[in-house]
């Protein structure tokens, strides 16, 4: 049965406090894996996130969406808990059923790819053995870490569902970008849960720097995982990363979470004026949007 949800949207703009409604994915778990009350987030003497309310599920297909320095990457690492959040009146943070988390142990269940381009110390190892390191979130394959026959077969699994296997062997300082994007989200898929139904992969900004070719098997990727049952989080501002099976678009501007629901009442030209400040004509084809 599908639920019907309803969010109090908080914002600076007019319309502060109004009732948002829209339907759940028939996949997603009656339970939130992530709830934020009044989240308000430092860095610095500036504050970067005001009054954030949000609830994510595991299965849903939820896309992030707002300009540069809105406060997109300071939200995931606060989904992350590399960063928390000020101690105040109301505040609540709950991930997992928990409210702290070590790093490293929070990595291995949500499967976090960010935009940043691979360390030294990963740039040497092979495609095959990065995607191991996922069982333990390591940079790299150390000599104390002990690798699994299981744990090769589920490796070996994430790289053929990827499209990687033709360069499993190579290092991953010689792979194009968008070979590198695909290892990195089978490295994801191994540290975030044991089926397709129990992962939640959070993808940042992943087509940046990738040409058109690569772009277009990232989103091909994309969505033959949700399509499995995996859950997605994808932070961008392109809205041409916004894949169809995506149902739920959330906006960000100014360190706010502005407006959210389902994608078809989200992504029109007048929202978007109102979230970027431009005019731009709005295209949908074969379930992808594209504006100029």
């Amino acid at each position: 049965m599908v639920r019907n949800i309803t969010l109090e949207r908080k914002s600076s703009a007019p319309e502060s406090g109004a009732m948002m409604e829209f339907d759940l994915s028939m996949t997603a778990s009656p339970r939130p894996f992530l709830s934020f009350c009044n989240v308000n987030v430092m860095r610095g003497e500036r504050t970067i996130l005001h009054d954030i309310h949000l609830e994510l599920h595991r299965g849903e297909r939820i896309a992030i969406l707002g300009p540069n320095g809105c406060g997109k990457s300071t939200l995931i690492k606060t989904m992350t808990c590399e960063i928390y959040p000020l101690v105040q009146p109301g505040m609540h943070t709950e991930i997992f059923e928990r409210q702290r988390w070590d790093l490293m142990e929070l990595k291995r269940k949500l499967g976090v790819v960010t935009s940043e381009t691979p360390s030294k110390s990963a740039r040497h190892t092979t495609a095959f053995d990065t995607v191991l390191t996922g069982f333990f979130s390591s940079t790299t394959l150390w000599p104390n870490l002990v690798v699994t026959e299981e744990m090769r077969i589920k490796a070996a699994a994430a790289i053929e569902q990827v499209g990687a296997v033709r360069f499993a062997q190579q290092e991953l300082g010689t792979l194009s970008a968008g070979q590198q994007k695909r290892v990195m989200i089978a490295r994801a898929l191994v540290g975030s849960g044991e089926t397709a139904e129990e992962r939640m992969l959070l993808l940042d900004e992943p087509s940046n720097a990738l040409d058109i070719a690569a772009q277009a098997e990232l989103r091909s990727t994309m969505r033959e995982l949700v399509q499995q049952g995996t859950g997605l989080i994808l932070v961008t501002h392109h809205i041409e990363d916004i894949i169809p099976e995506i149902n739920r678009v959330l906006m960000m501007r100014d360190g706010r979470i502005v407006d959210d629901g389902p994608r078809h009442k989200m992504l029109t030209e007048d929202k978007l004026y109102d979230l970027f400040g431009v005019r731009v004509q709005l295209h949908e084809r074969d379930g992808y949007f594209h504006a100029w």
